[in-house]
């Protein structure tokens, strides 16, 4: 192991305790050495995606969050609703590190080649627990950045990038022509703008600000909706009616939304001079993926666009099961060679993990909005 890899180092954990409260804290865990195929990696960058946020505070009512301890190692404890706390059973007592995702420099390796030949090199990986100083991971879940590319400009490419590959493939495997995409401003969104525009791929965006609205067009995007406006219904069954989408990625979940989109694909499937008339509906089916939390409220369905139709979950690590690794590492190669261009991501800011858990600075990052991400730097 390399002598300037210390023995232990600084994580952020989340734990659950027994009396309904959430702290979220620093704790120095041990950096182990690596094995033979294992590499560990000095993480220098690491986003807050939604899924981590959700983590870190999962159902916590953070309005009422309070802060103690030194400036450098804030913790931050939070009440948990009942509803919460009994989803939360399995937690309790046990601190979870969370960042699903990271990148930095490999610092030290094991015996075998792959893991030698990473070596002083920058590489992303997926490893989870990544708000830490150091990571001991397999050398296989590191994607080489190309040569000159930053830890930053790597740091997102998994989470993001994989789902928006994700979503254009499994729109091919169910043989849909078009996608629905809300929350579309968001970094995942443009991504997916950006995706679709390359691979020809007709994207309804549905936003609820007009400032959303420009963003996306000025990045080229043909078709954006915005649902708080009073012509919503209307806008995105035109949209809809020219791009034959049937198929939707839902990033807010509660609400009315998914049921709307649902209506708008029935109305314009019947808008077709060949659409005959049935009690049932129109026979096209219309797929609703739900694969976010944005709104944690129940998810209301009207129930009026006839009997062909679904609402699902879609989670990202489960399609990429199903691909197989081969296909896996297609996606990969498609991210590294699309890293400051299709996959770049923009940060509204840069802290370290003790900043990370000022109660002003998680106001900002936790509410996930556009214009917002935050990038996590361990060893600032």
């Amino acid at each position: 192991m390399a002598s300037d890899v210390p023995e232990k180092a600084w994580q952020l954990r989340s734990l659950v305790k027994p009396d309904q409260t959430l702290e979220i804290f620093l704790e120095l865990v041990d950096v182990p050495p690596p094995g033979p195929g294992e590499v560990v990696i000095r993480v220098e960058a690491a986003p807050i995606n939604p899924s981590d946020i959700g983590v870190l505070f999962d159902g916590a009512d953070m309005a009422a969050a309070v802060s103690s301890g030194p400036p450098e190692r804030p913790v931050v404890t939070a009440p948990l609703p009942a509803a919460a706390m009994r989803a939360l059973t399995r937690r309790v007592g046990t601190p979870v590190p969370a960042g699903n995702e990271g990148a930095g420099t490999v610092v030290a390796a094991g015996t075998s080649g792959t893991a030698q030949a990473l070596v002083g090199r920058v590489v992303a990986v997926p490893g989870g627990a990544m708000y830490t100083q150091y990571r001991c991971v397999d050398a296989s879940l590191c994607l080489l950045l190309p040569e000159g590319a930053t830890a930053a400009e790597g740091a997102s490419s998994f989470v993001n990038p994989m789902t928006a590959l994700g979503m254009v493939e499994t729109m091919r495997r169910e043989d849909h022509k078009a996608l629905v995409h809300t929350a579309a401003a968001s970094n995942l969104g443009q991504m997916l703008n950006r995706l679709c525009i390359e691979e020809k791929v007709p994207l309804v965006n549905i936003v609820r600000r007009p400032e959303q609205e420009e963003i996306l067009r000025s990045a080229g995007a043909d078709f954006v909706c915005n649902s708080t406006s009073a012509t919503f219904m209307d806008q995105l069954t035109d949209a809809l009616t020219e791009t034959s989408a049937t198929l939707a990625f839902d990033a807010i979940g509660g609400g009315k939304l998914a049921s709307q989109i649902l209506t708008c694909m029935e109305a314009a499937a019947n808008s077709s001079a060949a659409a005959r008339y049935s009690q049932y509906g129109s026979p096209v089916h219309k797929q609703v993926y739900i694969y976010g939390a944005l709104d944690r409220g129940p998810t209301e369905l009207a129930r009026n666009y006839g009997m062909a139709w679904g609402i699902g979950g879609w989670l990202l690590m489960p399609f990429l099961q199903k691909i197989g690794p081969e296909g896996v590492e297609r996606l990969r190669r498609r991210v590294a060679d699309g890293l400051n261009t299709t996959f770049t991501c923009n940060y509204t800011k840069e802290v370290s993990l003790a900043e990370a858990l000022q109660l002003r600075e998680i106001g900002v990052y936790r509410r996930a909005g556009t214009g917002a991400k935050y990038l996590v730097n361990p060893n600032k």
